[in-house]
């Protein structure tokens, strides 16, 4: 019974002991084994590993994407606009081991980012204008900064899988000078609607009053046309009835002469009995 305390204290150290021959890499991570302050030439993937106890001792790196949000910073456009950009990055470990090397940790990783990312937004954006970067150009602008910068991180064992501008603000400085600048525009702008619709107004105008002129004198020349016709065919009815009844018709226009011209009590006729006015009234006491 006195041998199994000893037997029990001899498998907990050797359990120990074992354990200082092997270590884990879990599937998010990889590792590389450091000798004596040194790290050697291999990177270890998900699994378990052998290392030499004492000696080696592994250092665990991330391999899952990072997301670096870097400070908002003033960046200088090409039209001389101070432009506030706020920005992101999405990057990964890919050579643990240059990676240690040259950054040693996720710290000093993001810091070095931070310089590559922004020198290339300055770059590229000092290239564009105010309204390519808000607007037109960003999508085309972030692909190139994200290229030149995994170019520049590659040489740290990091790739940079996608940069993106979360804000572009003006400083609060500028944004009263240039809010002034755009209503001053959009002033210049609606001006110019203005005098061009007057302008087509007067346009559509004249070429109402033309075609109400043109309009007018088609409708009266055929207004005069009908009229010279009508006045024709009347002369051509009365023509044939003179021609039919000439002796009536003659009695009937002296009776008409008759009663406008006798009825009228302001006028005084002096006719002799014989007169060609009185050859149908039949004067008593002839």
């Amino acid at each position: 019974m006195g041998k199994k305390p000893w037997i029990i204290l001899v498998v907990f150290i050797l359990l120990i002991l074992g354990s200082q021959f092997f270590f884990t890499v879990d599937q998010t991570q990889q590792a590389i084994l450091i000798q004596l302050g040194r790290p050697i030439g291999e990177v270890f993937g998900p699994g378990l590993h052998f290392k030499i106890p004492f000696i080696q001792q592994p250092i665990y790196f991330e391999r899952r994407i990072l997301v670096y949000d870097a400070a908002p910073a003033e960046i200088l456009t090409k039209d001389k606009k101070n432009l506030v950009v706020d920005n992101y990055s999405k990057w990964q470990i890919i050579d643990p081991l240059k990676f240690y090397q040259s950054v040693k940790n996720i710290a000093g990783a993001q810091s070095r980012l931070d310089d590559i990312i922004y020198s290339q937004l300055r770059v590229e954006l000092g290239v564009h204008t105010l309204t390519e970067v808000v607007s037109e150009a960003r999508s085309a602008l972030m692909e190139k900064v994200t290229k030149n910068s995994d170019k520049l991180a590659r040489s740290y064992g990091i790739k940079v899988i996608d940069v993106r501008i979360k804000r572009a603000d003006l400083p609060p400085e500028n944004e009263r000078h240039v809010f002034d600048r755009m209503r001053a525009e959009r002033e210049r702008e609606a001006k110019r609607y203005r005098s061009e619709g007057k302008e087509k107004a007067m346009e559509i105008r004249a070429n109402a009053d033309r075609e109400k002129a043109i309009i007018l004198a088609e409708a009266y020349q055929k207004a005069e046309k009908i009229r010279g016709e009508g006045d024709m065919e009347a002369i051509k009815i009365y023509a044939e009835a003179i021609k039919k009844g000439e002796k009536f018709y003659n009695f009937i226009r002296s009776l008409e002469a008759y009663k406008k011209g006798l009825n009228n009590g302001k006028t005084t006729f002096v006719l002799t009995p014989d007169s060609e006015f009185l050859k149908f009234i039949e004067l008593k006491g002839k």
